[in-house]
């Protein structure tokens, strides 16, 4: 699959951009666990150019990281192509529109999914930006903005006429916010309009390597996309490329490594910020991360690890959990945790 000049492979996997997540950091570790290309967090265009030092911070790229796609949004055409060519000068892979985030604050004032209400104003946006930077431009959005309104397959031809490069589609309207199952048989729908000639990534849902194949095998994408999955567990793209290369005997990482990496996304956060607002950051990817999923009387201890304020704290937590609280569970010997 191709971007433009861009090369990803056959079947490219990669990181959704989500907001308070997809820090440099955090896509370095999912880059390293195998995603063909990620996405920032992605940037106001009114704050970009306002030149707002925690927006601007989001432009910065580690090389090692790239291919990487820096993702705007905003509601008025001017700004945006005014925004997308602040980015166009931090040097990213991809320039990408946000037409998808469905949250309130951006939705109910018009910009992300609130685009769908407005698609005029939506081709208007995408074609200025197109003509105004050199870079690939592609769009992310949704089915529609509501169960009776799903144009997504219609869409995707006036996107595509604007002269973007791909296309990545959440398989939720903007009502279901995140509720509700993905619905890939629109995706398909949009892949197979034989009209339609540029990249489709599907996204929502992706939990599982045995899902993204699925995409593949059974919806048609040219790509997927794996946002909230990866949040607390980085090597799920590690997952997918070791199913997708040997569905019968897949690698898999051990738990040692997982919480290696857990480790290792608390102390870079520390070190790019400051040790209780590092921490503060991280408590995101604790909360959701899988390897504290199923764990019998695990509450006083998550409290623990999700209040825990130094890294001093934290890692004793963790390294009671990974050393006594799992190994206990998989020999069946109740701890004193377990106890309480």
């Amino acid at each position: 699959m191709k971007i433009g000049d861009i090369d990803l492979g056959e079947r490219p996997v990669m990181l959704a951009p989500m907001e308070d997540v997809t820090d440099h950091s955090f896509r370095l570790i999912c880059k390293e666990q195998g995603a063909d290309m990620v996405y920032t967090e992605f940037v106001s265009a009114d704050a970009l150019i306002r030149n707002i030092d925690a927006t601007t911070r989001k432009l910065h790229i580690n090389t090692a990281e790239r291919p990487t796609a820096i993702q705007i949004y905003g509601r008025e055409t001017g700004p945006m192509v005014e925004a997308a060519q602040i980015v166009e000068a931090a040097r990213p892979d991809i320039l990408d529109i946000n037409f998808g985030c469905p949250v309130k604050k951006v939705a109910g004032k018009g910009a992300g999914a609130g685009m769908l209400r407005d698609i005029p104003k939506m081709l208007d946006i995408t074609r200025a930006v197109v003509n105004a930077v050199n870079l690939p431009v592609t769009v992310k959005t949704r089915l529609g903005w509501d169960h009776d309104s799903k144009i997504i397959v219609e869409l995707a031809e006036q996107l595509q006429d604007c002269g973007i490069k791909a296309l990545t589609v959440h398989g939720r309207t903007r009502s279901q916010m995140y509720n509700g199952e993905a619905d890939w048989s629109m995706i398909a729908r949009v892949k197979e309009n034989p009209r339609l000639n540029i990249p489709v990534i599907g996204n929502g849902d992706i939990t599982t390597p045995q899902k993204a194949v699925e995409a593949f095998d059974r919806y048609g994408v040219d790509g997927v996309m794996v946002g909230r999955a990866s949040i607390g567990a980085p090597w799920i793209f590690h997952d997918i490329k070791s199913y997708m290369h040997d569905m019968d005997h897949p690698a898999q990482l051990s738990l040692d490594e997982k919480f290696a990496l857990l480790r290792r996304q608390i102390t870079e956060s520390i070190a790019n910020i400051d040790e209780r607002r590092g921490i503060l950051h991280i408590r995101r990817h604790l909360a959701a991360s899988p390897l504290f999923k199923g764990i019998p009387h695990f509450r006083d201890t998550r409290i623990e690890m999700l209040r825990a304020d130094t890294w001093e704290a934290l890692d004793s937590t963790l390294n009671r959990i990974q050393h006594e609280i799992i190994p206990s569970i998989q020999n069946n010997v109740p701890t004193h945790n377990q106890l309480l």
